[in-house]
C-alpha cells in the first residue's frame, strides 16, 4: 500500500502546475498513512471534523504540518477552529464574524480565513450568494483583526466538464470584483477536488483539495 500512495502522488503531482497549492484532505485517513503521506511530500492536510483533525493533529504533532479546517463552521466551535487551524476556509456567513473576532482576540492572531461562496444553486451546500457577499463588505473591512485572504466554493454534485469550469469562473470573476472594490487581500482561490480540479485549476484556482485521488477513500 505504501507504494500505491507514493505513486497515487506522483501522478497528481504531474497534473498540477507550479504555482496551485495541493490541501490533502484528510478526513478519511489514519495517522500511519497521514505520517507516510507528509514524508512523501504533502504538507498541507484539510479535516472536516476539527475533533477528529484534533485527535490527528496530536499524534503528529511532531511533524510541521499545516493544518486546514474545509468542513462547515459552527458558531459554538469557532474558538477550537482558531487554535487549531492554520487555515479556515469555511467563512460562509455574517453570523460567524463576531466569534471569529472574539476568538482572534483572545488568541493574538488570526488563521489565513476564506469567504466560502456558493454562486451555484445546492440546497446541500452553504456560503455567500454573490449580492449578500456584496452587501456585507463593509461588515467584513470593519471586522479588526480578521486575516482575509480568499474565497472558497464547492460544486453541486454532477458538475463536471465545461459546466463546472463555467461555475468556477463565476468564482474568478468575482474575485476580480472583489479586487476593484478595494479587496486585494483576495489572492487565493480554494475550488477544485478530486473529480473536477482540473477545470478548476483552469478557471485560476490557487488551492485545490484532493481526497480521494490519493487516498482512495
Amino acid at each position: 500500500m505504501a507504494g500505491d500512495l507514493a505513486e497515487r502522488w506522483q501522478r497528481l503531482r504531474a497534473t498540477i502546475p507550479a504555482g496551485v497549492g495541493l490541501v490533502a484532505v484528510t478526513k478519511y485517513s489514519e495517522v500511519p498513512t497521514l505520517r507516510e503521506a507528509y514524508h512523501l511530500g504533502m504538507a498541507h492536510f484539510g479535516e472536516n471534523r476539527i475533533q477528529e483533525a484534533q485527535q490527528k493533529q496530536e499524534a503528529l504533532r511532531d511533524l510541521p504540518i499545516t493544518w486546514h479546517l474545509i468542513g462547515h463552521l459552527q458558531s459554538n466551535k469557532v474558538p477550537l477552529a482558531v487554535r487549531h487551524f492554520a487555515w479556515i476556509h469555511s467563512v460562509d456567513r455574517p453570523s460567524l464574524i463576531p466569534p471569529l473576532q472574539r476568538a482572534i482576540a483572545a488568541v493574538g492572531s488570526s488563521p489565513k480565513l476564506l469567504l466560502q461562496v456558493k454562486l451555484e444553486p445546492d440546497p446541500d451546500k452553504s456560503g455567500w450568494q454573490e449580492a449578500d457577499l456584496l452587501a456585507h463588505l463593509d461588515t467584513l473591512r470593519a471586522a479588526d483583526g480578521l486575516n482575509w485572504v480568499g474565497l472558497m466554493t464547492m460544486l453541486p454534485l454532477g458538475y463536471t466538464g465545461d459546466r463546472a469550469y463555467e461555475a468556477f469562473l463565476r468564482v474568478k470573476r468575482l474575485q476580480e470584483r472583489l479586487w476593484e472594490q478595494g479587496w486585494s487581500q483576495l489572492q487565493e482561490l480554494s475550488m477544485g477536488m478530486s473529480a473536477d480540479y482540473p477545470e478548476a485549476i483552469r478557471a485560476g484556482a490557487t488551492l485545490v483539495r484532493i481526497g480521494s485521488q490519493l487516498f482512495r477513500e
